[in-house]
């Protein structure tokens, strides 16, 4: 007997259920409003024209009742608008790409390694392990102080690292909206690991001569979700001051944390971190709406810092040596899907639709109340958002995140790009994914776009944005030179 083709009418029939469950959940009031005003419109036709007159003549107005009723709404309309919180605008955005001067490939990369490294073999089989799983491709860049043998990571060296990081994707910002550096009235500057006196802030108000009354700031410490941090602040700050434009400026310098001892804990970031930033141009100026790329939503921020393992678990110290370095923990993928819990909880109730809330309570109270293991439902946030920005942190990241919120390939193409493309450039990979699904033609007005960053202390963060108008694929940009050849396969394992 052949064998019998599988019976698809189920899966079929279970589809359209479901569609049916949403379509009726998410448009409940449309269907409950609509009959009720054929009804009433219905009841209105059958009435004659004097029936109407009469009902009309029965009605009594009060001269004093109307305007105290206008006063009413008027009042309430303005308190409504007054208290309704400014639309910040993402006006646009830069970020910095590397000369080719400053590309690592991988044979480049074990060469070095091997020299630092020349007493310790394993140390440099351990790395050549990590370099091979990474996801990472040949065109990743790192700073001219670590190309040296072995590196120089000098004070100096780290400053012109930021200059020429931070400056490039300035101007380039500059270049692209036009703004002029009097016209900023908001800085923010977040970089984790390198923290100089004067501050990153000061450096570039010194370098582009801003006014004396505008409000910087300079974050450090905080991680690869810094850069949510800051954009969460410039959105605090654009609701208190009226008319302003806000720069922030999300960067990672790699020269004085290029760790050069033997802890295999803290040789991992040695094989994921490269150089990147990039500079972004927020507004809550009504002048900016039609220009604008994109409207922020939400920020939702989540901290783990409470439990002990979770704070340590991104830990910079010295090893045995005392050699200075970022120790990144066994559990750490645990303890970052723990935080994305807590951040999904938060940010669901805010953009899911409602059947998916309703199927999700439902789950939940059959759990506490008739079964405990019950399988827990996992939301379908493909329903709420049509574009992912997940944190370039690494593959097993990106994995992860696939894997609990149920992704398409296609869902997690920016960011396997990204990272195949610049590595983890830290708190600046999300603007290199969103340049990417620009550079791809793929934003459309309406869309909406998930931002997800992890970073130390534990801290896991999200940003929702939509997109403002089609975007046009750019003339330039990090992806100009090599868009035309992504996506790339990659393997699981890259032999070295």
């Amino acid at each position: 007997m052949p064998p019998a083709s599988p019976d698809f009418s189920s899966s079929v029939k279970l589809k359209y259920v479901k569609l049916g469950y949403q379509y009726v959940v998410d448009h409940f009031l449309t269907l409950l409003l609509v009959p009720v005003m054929v009804g009433i419109l219905i009841e209105v036709v059958r009435l004659g024209p004097e029936e109407i007159v009469n009902l009309w003549n029965s009605l009594h107005f009060d001269l004093i009742q109307i305007l105290c009723s206008s006063f009413f709404i008027i009042f309430i309309a303005t308190v409504y608008f007054m208290s309704k919180p400014r639309c910040i605008y993402l006006v646009d955005y830069a970020c910095y790409k590397p000369p080719v001067t400053c590309r690592v490939p991988f044979a480049t990369f074990m060469e070095h390694s091997r020299l630092i490294l020349s007493n310790n073999p394993k140390s440099v089989e351990f790395q050549m392990r990590i370099l091979e799983r990474s996801g990472l491709g040949e065109e990743t860049c790192l700073p001219p102080a670590i190309h040296y043998i072995p590196p120089k990571p000098t004070m100096e060296a780290a400053r012109g690292e930021a200059e020429v990081v931070i400056f490039s994707a300035m101007d380039s910002l500059f270049k692209k909206t036009g703004l002029k550096p009097k016209d900023i009235d908001i800085l923010i500057v977040n970089c984790s690991l390198f923290s100089p006196t004067p501050s990153l802030s000061a450096m570039v108000i010194n370098k582009y001569k801003l006014r004396s009354n505008i409000k910087s700031f300079n974050l450090s410490g905080m991680g690869c979700s810094a850069g949510l941090i800051s954009i969460d602040l410039a959105r605090d700050l654009l609701q208190v001051h009226p008319n302003s434009n806000a720069v922030v400026v999300s960067t990672e310098i790699i020269t004085p944390n290029y760790y050069q001892g033997n802890e295999r804990a803290m040789l991992l970031p040695n094989c994921l971190f490269r150089m990147g930033g990039a500079a972004i141009l927020l507004s809550n100026r009504r002048s900016e709406r039609r220009r604008a790329k994109y409207r922020l939503v939400h920020v939702v921020r989540t901290h783990k810092g409470a439990d002990d393992k979770a704070y340590r678990c991104v830990f910079e110290e010295e090893d045995k040596e005392g050699k200075v370095g970022i120790s990144l923990s066994k559990d750490l993928m645990a303890i970052a899907g723990e935080a994305l819990k807590s951040n999904i909880t938060t940010i669901g109730p805010l953009v899911l639709p409602g059947s998916e809330q309703l199927l999700f309570l439902l789950t939940l109270i059959g759990r506490k109340v008739f079964n405990p293991k019950w399988k827990p439902y996992i939301p379908d946030f493909k329903l709420a958002f049509e574009h992912f920005c997940i944190h370039a942190g690494g593959r097993a990241v990106i994995d992860e995140l696939q894997k609990n919120l149920q992704l398409s390939a296609e869902h997690v193409e920016a960011s396997r790009m990204t990272l195949h493309r610049f590595g983890n450039t830290s708190s600046s990979s999300l603007w290199y994914e969103m340049s990417y699904l620009e550079a791809k033609g793929r934003m459309k007005k309406g869309d909406r776009i998930w931002q997800i960053a992890f970073g130390s202390g534990f801290k896991c963060n999200s940003a929702v944005w939509k997109c403002n108008r089609t975007i046009k694929k750019p003339t330039d940009g990090p992806w100009e030179d090599c868009i035309h050849r992504y996506p790339v396969h990659i393997p699981e394992v890259v032999k070295l």
